[in-house]
């Protein structure tokens, strides 16, 4: 898989007088150096000094450890949701190339250093292996009875699950009545596992479980199936496609020097968040600035509910914006500051903006992402064309929108999909014929105000 499809035959583009083939050629995402603000961006520039590991894979797994370790004493509240910085992450890249270990390990050695210094700032790490919902519970379970042995429970409930080998989590939840990836997504939520059967008593409440995974793009595309996508699982997740930067045949380790003083940082994060006070939930309120509240309203408008022309891309985006608060949380708590500021939502965004073109890499070739473009664009044109002309027939659109230019399918299609956003973003109102002619009543479109 190397994100560029091959194609069987040629394919003309009818725009293209010449008739030559269409170059379908595109290059893999790249991570923004916007991404690397702060604390993050140091861990990642010192673990990729010197050797072949991506520095946003770095990145990607300290924020993931990072959302595990502050526990769920921090949140921000959003209407009657209360978000704690929780992440799953998930790095793709081909086997060989992705160095999804080494992108793990400047960031257990910062965990280890931190533990030396306080291991009540620490979470549990569980080293891949998940393969129900029971195994899950039990890592941070409430305590149950083996036998006549009362098994005491698990206080604290940060677990952080390192999935080195993430297919088996998806070939896991395809078997019949597993339910795993429910147990997964409940614990995104902050909701407690429960028991799946009467029989199994094992449980836990109030989870704070963060997962970084690594997974080749064949593996992601040929195991993730519907119900993933439409359950919500996939969408929790936040994938960046990550390869090695360079070939270096003797790579050089991070100073131990530098680790401590990562380690340090990190321990001045983790007490500012009173990660060690992790029975004691909701102990420190977040809260946007005034200007970062306007930013965020103008991105939750715009970036963060675009559609982007492909239903399975788009069910993957889904939560571009709780992905957004939670990262902008985390960078904000860098900064030793229960402030979000404008800064750490750019920072945000940035991420979110190499997720979406992660995304549209692995799961669209590049015939089907032009295909998808030009789809958006064409609900872009009835928008500004409705926009203009407040009550317009179907006909009309066929013939002053695109100028007979496009298809009536594919107007049909656009017009479907308009009507089938969540809200709709457009309306249409039967009218009874004024002009005579024999016929059934008319169809208007306008806009949703």
């Amino acid at each position: 898989m190397t994100g560029v499809h091959e194609i069987d035959e040629p394919i003309l583009d009818p725009d293209d007088a010449s008739g030559q083939d269409q170059d379908f050629h595109r290059n893999s995402p790249q991570g923004d150096p916007a991404c690397l603000y702060g604390l993050v961006g140091e861990v990642a520039r010192a673990g990729s000094e010197g050797n072949e590991t991506n520095p946003y894979a770095i990145a990607a797994n300290f924020l993931t450890y990072l959302s595990c370790a502050v526990g769920r004493g921090v949140y921000l509240q959003v209407g009657n949701t209360e978000h704690h910085p929780r992440l799953f992450s998930l790095h793709i890249g081909r086997s060989g190339r992705g160095r999804k270990g080494d992108s793990l390990a400047l960031v257990l050695k910062i965990n280890d250093a931190v533990q030396a210094l306080d291991p009540t700032l620490c979470p549990q790490i569980h080293r891949g292996g998940l393969s129900s919902r029971e195994g899950l519970a039990t890592l941070i379970h409430d305590g149950f009875q083996h036998g006549n042995r009362e098994v005491p429970a698990i206080t604290d409930k940060r677990l952080w699950v390192v999935e080195s080998e993430f297919a088996n989590v998806l070939q896991q939840s395809r078997r019949q009545g597993n339910t795993l990836s429910t147990a997964l997504r409940d614990c995104w939520d902050g909701v407690c596992i429960k028991p799946a059967t009467k029989n199994n008593r094992i449980f836990a409440s109030r989870p704070h479980v963060c997962l970084s995974g690594a997974i080749t793009p064949n593996e992601l595309t040929g195991l993730m199936s519907t119900k993933d996508l439409s359950n919500g699982f996939a969408n929790r997740f936040l994938m960046i496609w990550a390869e090695r930067t360079r070939i270096t045949a003797f790579p050089k380790a991070t100073p131990q020097s530098t680790v401590e003083h990562l380690a340090q940082q990190t321990h001045a994060v983790l007490t500012f968040a009173n990660a060690s006070n992790h029975l004691e939930r909701n102990h420190t309120p977040m809260e946007l600035s005034p200007g970062a509240k306007w930013h965020y309203g103008q991105l939750y408008r715009d970036v963060l509910c675009q559609d982007l022309g492909n239903d399975r891309v788009t069910a993957i985006l889904e939560r571009r914006a709780p992905l957004l608060l939670r990262l902008g949380m985390l960078f904000a708590l860098c900064d030793l500051t229960t402030r979000i500021e404008v800064e750490h939502l750019d920072a945000a965004l940035a991420w979110i903006r190499y997720f979406t073109d992660s995304v549209q890499y692995v799961f669209l070739s590049a015939k089907d992402e032009r295909l998808s473009t030009k789809a958006s664009q064409h609900v872009e044109l009835v928008l500004n064309f409705l926009t203009r002309n407040p009550c317009a027939t179907r006909s009309d659109i066929v013939r002053k929108c695109f100028q007979g230019h496009l298809s009536k399918v594919e107007i049909d299609a656009c017009l479907d999909h308009l009507l089938g956003l969540s809200p709709p973003k457009i309306k249409v109102q039967v009218m009874a014929r004024s002009d005579g002619l024999p016929g059934g009543p008319r169809r208007a479109y306008s806009l949703v105000s």
